[in-house]
């Protein structure tokens, strides 16, 4: 991809979509990448190699604060700072006056939907704004009316979870403009969760990854410490803001977003549309936009993307970039990932793509509207074992699972591919992948195993020159390529 740094503070105004104003970064550290052409969505997200063009012409060394990009009078150099800032996105963003409603939909290990369940989440802040209630409404049971909208009569079952302040909040929660991470945490059950949420004017999409503790063939299960973390339950919703329903048990609301209402009353320009056709090859395209990273080391990063590689592409991958990778592809242009095992040592990467609009029909409404494209990724450690201090040899417990880093993108579509064509663009969405050379040797599989040694950090893209289309083989044929995926712990255990 050709990305420049830019300044934070305008690159925020635009990824945050609003005029209010709040401190944000200034990037003015010069950026040093390998030219490697690697990459593996279970390290880090997207770190692939980039074209850099430096738009501040002074160079800052990193301070040696937790938060040490500089240069800003603005920019968080303190924890309290980086608070202020997550609690000005997460107010901005989503806990807003109304309750987003939609269907909870749980799908299985193999993409099986086994249960769906009408809620809203309420993000209800304060008067001062310093303190959010967060609750669930289920819906328990309802009688339907001739609304398209809404149920005459409704049973809402309320269940409190939690208060959040600007102090509290990064405890599981982190915000990158109109994204949001939530966990990983562990459940009571022994689960972990990890919840990526992406919101677009009046709607969201919220989807929770829940990986449960397994052992070896073999093993007896709870006869030692657990060995894996595996995916049994994916929960999705899509979800509309609707405004906030009396408190009582029984009344009028209104529920999901439904293809009825859609129909009746189309949205408007820069809110999504979830019930609609979404050819496979729309992924396909020429987007730009902004981005904005963050990472333990990094802190908060803004970027702006002139143009895409096919590398950093990985919405129109569907199957993912590394063996072992659990994926689901729903209507609505929604495309979801996540590895299957998640082993100590090793990254994972949980990743949500969305397509809230399309290109804008000619005279209509949104003529001139360009499609959009959200993403976000964040890698996830866990199972990372405590060593007792009298003995080197003894594991006395897991350190809770831990954020590695966090990427949120917002991105348009400029145009077509070139040098693409429809059925090239048809092939790709089915699986294949644009080749640097004709010989394969950056096809996505090997690229994605070859990148184990990078760091987990959230780095901008790299860049790939070249572009051929080149079919995916679901079984690399690289020998060297075999024997490191069986090193790979993620491969080497069988569950």
């Amino acid at each position: 991809s050709i990305y420049s740094l830019l300044d934070f503070k305008n690159a925020a105004m635009v990824m945050m979509m609003s005029p209010r104003p709040s401190s944000m970064l200034i990037l003015a550290t010069a950026v040093a990448l390998s030219s490697s052409n690697v990459s593996n969505a279970f390290l880090a997200p997207t770190p692939h190699a980039a074209r850099y063009q430096q738009l501040s012409s002074s160079v800052v060394k990193p301070s040696t604060t937790q938060l040490h990009v500089s240069g800003s009078p603005d920019a968080p150099k303190t924890i309290e700072e980086d608070a202020a800032l997550q609690w000005d996105m997460f107010t901005r963003h989503h806990a807003l006056d109304g309750e987003w409603w939609g269907s909870w939909s749980t799908y299985n290990y193999m993409g099986d939907l086994e249960d769906s369940t009408v809620a809203g989440v309420s993000l209800q802040p304060n008067e001062d704004s310093n303190i959010v209630a967060h609750t669930h409404r289920i819906l328990s049971s309802s009688t339907e009316s001739d609304c398209q909208t809404c149920f005459s009569s409704s049973q809402v079952d309320t269940l409190p979870i939690a208060m959040y302040t600007p102090e509290t909040l990064g405890r599981r929660h982190r915000c990158a403009t109109v994204g949001m991470v939530v966990g990983p945490s562990v459940l009571k059950s022994g689960a972990m969760s990890t919840e990526l949420v992406l919101r677009h004017g009046d709607g969201r999409v919220r989807v929770t990854f829940q990986h449960a503790p397994v052992w070896e063939r073999g093993i007896e299960p709870g006869s030692c410490p657990p060995q894996g973390l595996k995916l049994f339950r994916a929960v999705v919703s899509k979800e509309k803001l609707r405004p906030t329903a009396e408190d009582g048990t029984e009344g009028t609301i209104q529920g999901p977003p439904s293809a009825d209402e859609e129909k009746s009353s189309p949205p408007a320009p820069g809110n999504p549309r979830f019930f609609r056709p979404v050819p496979p090859f729309n992924w396909h395209a020429k987007w730009a936009g902004t981005s904005w990273t963050w990472g333990p080391q990094t802190g908060d990063r803004g970027w702006s993307i002139q143009e895409m590689d096919d590398a950093d592409s990985w919405h129109g991958r569907p199957t993912g970039d590394a063996e072992g990778t659990w994926s689901l592809r729903l209507p609505g242009g929604v495309l979801i990932q996540c590895p299957r095992v998640i082993v100590g040592g090793m990254s994972g990467i949980c990743r949500l793509a969305w397509m809230p609009e399309d290109d804008g029909e000619v005279g209509t409404e949104a003529d001139g509207n360009k499609a959009k494209l959200l993403r976000i990724e964040a890698s996830v450690m866990a199972l990372e074992p405590i060593i007792s201090d009298n003995d080197d040899e003894m594991m006395v417990g897991f350190h809770p699972p831990s954020l590695g880093s966090l990427r949120t993108d917002l991105l348009e579509k400029e145009g077509e591919l070139e040098g693409a064509s429809l059925e090239e663009r048809a092939q790709a969405a089915e699986g294949y992948v644009w080749g640097s050379s004709p010989g394969g040797d950056a096809d996505e599989g090997s690229v994605a195993e070859k990148s184990s040694a990078m760091s987990n950090e959230a780095v901008a893209p790299k860049m790939e020159e070249g572009s051929k289309a080149e079919k995916k083989s679901p079984t690399p044929e690289d020998e060297d390529l075999k024997k490191k995926i069986a090193a790979d712990p993620r491969n080497a255990l069988d569950f």
